[in-house]
């Protein structure tokens, strides 16, 4: 696991490409990056199936109710499939765009 702090927002990597001991590692971690925004990246975890975006269903949730963005990356996952309430996007370009718009809607009371 590798992170990476800019401003606001906290970028956390899978650099093993296990993405059950990646999950469990980010939650038990999570009390040192609650105050920041964050971005997932699983980019090299391949081709990820829905069931395995939905394992950081109640991570998302709970970031989210704490006025905070959370964004999954991932390149290779039917963007479709992804429910409302999660934030997966193909690059890291788009996660930071992401955060970026929450911020300002944060910021205007939406």
């Amino acid at each position: 696991m590798k992170v990476e702090e800019k401003g606001h927002t906290v970028v956390i990597k899978d650099t093993k490409a296990d993405l059950i001991a990646f999950n469990g590692k980010v939650n038990s971690e999570y009390k040192s990056f609650k105050d920041k925004n964050i971005i997932l990246d699983l980019s090299a975890d391949g081709k990820l199936t829905l069931q395995q975006v939905l394992s950081f269903l109640e991570l998302s949730n709970k970031h989210r109710q704490a006025k905070k963005s959370f964004v999954l990356v991932t390149g290779d996952f039917n963007y479709n499939d992804a429910p409302e309430e999660m934030v997966v996007v193909p690059t890291l370009l788009e996660a930071h765009d992401i955060i970026q718009m929450e911020e300002i809607e944060r910021d205007l009371g939406f």
